[in-house]
């Protein structure tokens, strides 16, 4: 099987349409095709910060949901929108006020619509993509080697945040382990999470998540060729949201 595995898109639609583009995918339908039958998966977080979340939720369903040509597992701010649309008290910041802005200017009608679309693609999403016959993992923070084929609370934890340890740095940002320096599995693990500049392979995981929503740029990464292709951010660069 042949993948071209998306980064964080956080609402940068007109990004997700130039990348797919320049990886030979059609868009003379709705949702784009590739005349090699490659299939898009995506990591997570596929909304908040950006422009157009609501865009990327109903092309990811049509894709993933109603065309099964993709993959999806969500991220944290997925798993945060969910909630939200299930009624939960979540707090509306740190993104998610970007996206319930869209959905508020929505009629009840669409508003019913992209929320029955987005609560499907979640409910039927797995936690992490394991292709078992490509020796292959997307995870959207990363997974641990022992955690690899449970879905537990704890690895749903990982999953979704990282390796947290519960406390946080002076910005309010949670403190990471480095959990890839210590990967030692089998399955290549292409995840996200983390804005990083560049991505590159680090002990058989690779991060792809290159901040498009902070003004860097969204990026595909090859399967099976490991080839890395990316176009730049509209959104204003935002350093400080890069972690070397």
């Amino acid at each position: 099987m042949k993948l071209d595995i998306i980064g964080d898109i956080h609402g940068c639609y007109d990004e997700l349409v130039e990348l797919t583009t320049k990886l030979g995918y059609s868009w003379t339908s709705t949702y784009p095709t590739h005349p090699e039958k490659r299939h898009l998966a995506f990591v997570g977080d596929l909304m908040d910060r950006g422009p157009h979340s609501l865009k990327v939720i109903e092309l990811v369903w049509n894709l993933v949901v109603k065309q099964k040509k993709a993959y999806y597992c969500p991220g944290n701010h997925c798993n945060k929108l969910y909630r939200f649309f299930k009624g939960n008290k979540v707090q509306i910041k740190h993104g998610l006020e970007t996206t319930v802005a869209e959905y508020n200017d929505l009629s009840q009608a669409q508003q019913q619509e992209i929320k029955h679309k987005f609560m499907e693609l979640y409910e039927n999403a797995p936690l992490y993509v394991h292709l078992k016959q490509e020796q292959l993992v997307i995870a959207h923070a990363g997974i641990r080697a022992d955690y690899i084929g449970r879905n537990d609370k704890k690895v749903k934890t990982f999953v979704l945040y990282g390796d947290i340890t519960g406390e946080t740095h002076p910005d309010g940002s949670p403190v990471r382990n480095d959990w890839a320096k210590h990967y030692n599995g089998t399955p290549l693990i292409v995840y996200g999470h983390t804005p990083i500049k560049s991505p590159k392979l680090r002990n058989n995981t690779i991060n792809i998540d290159t901040g498009a929503v902070f003004g860097g740029k969204l990026t595909a990464f090859r399967y099976p060729e490991k080839e890395l292709v990316s176009v730049p951010s509209s959104m204003p660069y935002v350093a400080e949201k890069f972690k070397e």
